[in-house]
């Protein structure tokens, strides 16, 4: 939970400094990709606002109304993330390119400006910015890859793409969608706008706007889908799961595993349930026994296992 929070926090910071730079830079030259990218960057900001809101409703205790606690708000939160990824940053993105692609270029400002006593032309704002956003995301996105580089090495994940269709830490995942999504974003904006200039023409720029927005919402499709997976209530992927069954058959005193379920109630948070026929010749305080130490093998074996429902079949 702490990696998860640092993450965020880490872009948060960058994402709102940027929003604003991004902002000033449109001001001064009037960039459809500046402007795709200001909208890009305020709704990363108001994305990790939500999912630190998700984190700390997540780790509130169970309750009467809530007997498995609140994990699940962390599934919700990253679901609203995905959604304003695609309305407000996607859609606002590429509609702003589309605009301007029928308007045939952008205005830019053409006089050079002044700030703190130096004047300057006005495109160098962007790359400035540009190039400053870059470095901010890069150290977001390298937070974000250290988080899930440390649950592939935990869980055996060879590659992202499997990380990606098998991670529960959807905060984790979540951010560094969004960052990886912000670098390109940035990149594609700052050789859009590059090409602008060299060539006078301003189809480049407006080009690049659209195409931010398409990938973002892209990508906010892709991130939607992946919490729909775990709202609706995932198992322990079948490789994983096996592992487990393998130990409940095994143990001593079972004769057969009658049924056998997983599903994650939060991020990390795996709920286990067993039927399970024993020896008929033990004793019931046995049962409870053999039960206790086979709750504790699950428990060890992954320490995502939370709870263990083991109910003995006669």
């Amino acid at each position: 939970m702490a990696s998860s929070t640092s993450v965020v926090l880490a872009a948060l910071f960058a994402n709102a400094a940027i929003a604003a730079l991004k902002f000033g830079g449109f001001l001064l030259t009037g960039s459809p990709a500046m402007l795709s990218e200001t909208y890009h960057s305020v709704s990363d900001t108001g994305n990790q606002i939500f999912l630190l809101i998700g984190i700390k409703y997540g780790a509130q205790e169970a309750t009467r109304s809530h007997p498995f606690g609140h994990g699940k708000a962390q599934f919700f939160y990253s679901l609203l993330v995905s959604v304003m990824l695609f309305g407000i940053a996607g859609w606002e993105s590429a509609r702003h390119g589309i605009s301007a692609l029928r308007e045939g270029g952008v205005h830019r400002a053409s006089e050079d400006v002044t700030l703190l006593g130096q004047t300057f032309d006005p495109i160098y704002v962007n790359y400035a910015v540009l190039l400053g956003a870059i470095a901010f995301e890069s150290y977001a996105l390298w937070k974000a890859y250290q988080g899930i580089s440390r649950q592939m090495d935990e869980y055996g994940w060879t590659t992202f793409r499997e990380a990606f269709r098998k991670t529960s830490d959807v905060t984790t995942l979540t951010a560094l969608t969004e960052d990886t999504i912000a670098l390109s974003g940035a990149g594609i904006a700052l050789f859009g706008i590059y090409l602008t200039r060299v060539t006078e023409n301003p189809m480049y720029d407006a080009g690049a706007a659209l195409i931010i927005g398409i990938m973002l919402m892209g990508f906010a499709v892709a991130l939607a889908w992946e919490n729909k997976r775990l709202i609706l209530g995932e198992s322990l992927p079948k490789a994983a799961e096996d592992e487990l069954r393998a130990i409940v058959r095994e143990w001593d005193g079972v004769t057969e595993l009658v049924d056998f379920r997983t599903v994650y109630f939060g991020a990390e948070e795996l709920l286990v349930t067993a039927d399970v026929a024993f020896e008929p010749d033990l004793d019931a305080e046995t049962i409870d026994d053999r039960i206790t130490d086979l709750e504790r093998a699950l428990k060890a074996h992954d320490d995502q296992v939370q709870r263990v429902y083991i109910e003995p079949e006669t």
